[in-house]
C-alpha cells in the first residue's frame, strides 16, 4: 500500500481539539507520553489514527476497554485469540502489539511460535485448542458449528461464550481497519521472540 493510500496517523500537534480532549485518557501510562498536556514522545499510532474521528475512535476504545478491563475469560486465552486473529488476518499492528502483551500475560515463547499452526499444534491444552478452533471457524465462515460450540460450552458459561464471540469479532474488525488504513506497528519497546508475520496486503 503506497503512502498516498494510507490513512496516516496524525501527529499530536495535528489533533483536533475534540481528539486532544478525549483520546489521551486511553493511554495506559500517560506520564510516559505526555507532560503538561504536551507530548514527550510519539504517541501510539492507533491514537493518531483515531484522531481523524475522535467520536468514533473514542467509542471504539470504550468498547475495547470493556473487553479488556471487565473480561471474565482468562487473559492468556484472550491474548491467544487475539494473536490467532492477527495471524489469520495478517494484521501487522495487532500482531506486534499482542505478541508483547501476550508474552507479558504469560504466553510462552513456544506457544507464541505455535500460533501459526492454530489448533493443530500439539502444545495446546483442550480449552486452548477449543478457542483456537472456534476463532478460525469465525474468521473463515463467519460462524462456529455445533461441535465447536459444544466444546466451548465445556469451559465457558453463556456470558463468557458471548464475551468470546465478541472478542473474536472485535479484533477481526480492528484488524480489517488497521490493514485497510495501512497502520504500521509502533516502534517496539521490548524485543519479543515471535514468528515473522506474513503480510500480503501491504
Amino acid at each position: 500500500m503506497s503512502d498516498r493510500n494510507r490513512l496516516t496517523p496524525l501527529d499530536f500537534e495535528q489533533w483536533p481539539a475534540d481528539a486532544r480532549a478525549r483520546l489521551p485518557r486511553y493511554l495506559r501510562r500517560p506520564e510516559v507520553y505526555l507532560a503538561d498536556g504536551e507530548p514527550r514522545r510519539p504517541l501510539p499510532k492507533v491514537l493518531g489514527m483515531m484522531a481523524h474521528n475522535a467520536v468514533l475512535g473514542g467509542a471504539w476504545l470504550d468498547f475495547n476497554e470493556v473487553l479488556a478491563a471487565q473480561a471474565t475469560i482468562d487473559v492468556r486465552l484472550r491474548e491467544l485469540v487475539i494473536l490467532r486473529v492477527a495471524w489469520q488476518t495478517e494484521c501487522a499492528y495487532e500482531w506486534a502489539q499482542h505478541t508483547r502483551i501476550g508474552t507479558a500475560a504469560g504466553l510462552t515463547t513456544e506457544q507464541i511460535h505455535a500460533i501459526p499452526d492454530g489448533a493443530a499444534a500439539a502444545i495446546w491444552s483442550p480449552v486452548e485448542r477449543a478457542v483456537l478452533s472456534a476463532t478460525d471457524q469465525m474468521i473463515a465462515g463467519s460462524v462456529i458449528d455445533s461441535s465447536a460450540r459444544a466444546r466451548l460450552q465445556m469451559y465457558f458459561d453463556e456470558a463468557q461464550m458471548l464475551e468470546l464471540l465478541f472478542l473474536v469479532g472485535a479484533y477481526v474488525c480492528f484488524a480489517l481497519v488497521c490493514n485497510s488504513a495501512g497502520l504500521t506497528p509502533d516502534e517496539p519497546t521490548d524485543v519479543v521472540d515471535a514468528p515473522t508475520l506474513r503480510v500480503s496486503n501491504a
